[in-house]
């Protein structure tokens, strides 16, 4: 089992045993593609982590930008998280329905804004309900807490500057999606999009960071993964992926592994694969 740590990944028996603690937060961050066909708030309504807040990948977003779920401005974060009773002081745990697909991009958000107090549940809600662990279908009391932020813009990046990456190949540009969608093989579930991938970008399939269960695998079975893409872990990263989500599971490993100077290209394919003057390369 991996190591608890409070800033990246933490067991269902670590979140058991401080489940009661006065600074914890949870939050459920399930989020689903449409063609999972399962609904995350009428999910989390049924069921959930003692104290679980709902957190709305796509509400908790710049609503203004016509790209899904992009992140939010610091204003509405700030205004969001105080809503749901988070703030200064927390230690928050974000888990997901899936098991470890979208608290990352949760986890990736917090430290966008500056909070590094903030973990990924190993295995999520499918590992808690499989041990048996208490639920609840009650909304929990909220008390307003103070939240300051400080964007940490390095983590975040834009398509000029994946695009300048690309060319130079200074940064390794890492692609969570499946290797039939990077090699071009298999259409994009987001209509209108060409199939592919961005020139001198490398396949790290999401799902092979992870174990059958759905929990994270260890370090050293990690940075097998990480070599067999053939990436040089001492250059700096660029995740990227369909829409932004599963790219963060890349950048929690990362972190895992010791690997400090990644960020996260927001847009993703979502935005590389509409526009007609970027280059992809396929295969």
């Amino acid at each position: 089992m991996p190591q608890d740590d409070p800033k990246t990944l933490v067991s269902t028996d670590w979140l058991a045993a401080h489940l009661k603690d006065p600074d914890l937060r949870v939050l459920d961050a399930s989020w689903y593609l449409p063609d999972m066909g399962r609904d995350a708030k009428a999910e989390y309504e049924a069921g959930h982590i003692p104290g679980a807040r709902f957190f709305d990948i796509d509400d908790v977003s710049d609503q203004r930008s016509e790209l899904p779920h992009m992140a939010p401005p610091v204003e509405k974060f700030m205004s969001r998280l105080r809503a749901m009773g988070v703030g200064d002081g927390h230690q928050v745990v974000v888990y997901d329905g899936a098991g470890v697909f979208s608290a990352p991009r949760v986890w990736w958000l917090f430290r966008l804004m500056g909070k590094t107090d903030v973990a990924v549940l190993d295995g999520g809600l499918p590992k808690w309900r499989a041990e048996g662990r208490e639920l609840e279908d009650m909304p929990p009391i909220i008390k307003d807490r103070h939240m300051t932020v400080q964007r940490q813009a390095s983590l975040v990046k834009d398509v000029t500057q994946v695009a300048s990456a690309s060319k130079l190949g200074d940064h390794e540009i890492l692609d969570a999606r499946s290797p039939g969608r990077f090699k071009g093989e298999e259409p994009e579930p987001r209509p209108g999009l060409r199939s592919g991938h961005i020139p001198n970008s490398k396949c790290v399939h999401y799902a092979t960071l992870l174990n059958a269960d759905g929990t994270m695998k260890p370090e050293d079975a990690l940075r097998k993964v990480f070599d067999a893409a053939g990436v040089d872990m001492a250059k700096p990263a660029i995740t990227t992926c369909g829409s932004g989500v599963s790219a963060a599971i890349i950048n929690l490993a990362l972190e895992r592994l010791g690997h400090r100077n990644h960020a996260l290209y927001d847009g993703s394919w979502a935005e590389w694969g509409m526009f007609g003057d970027l280059k992809v390369a396929k295969g």
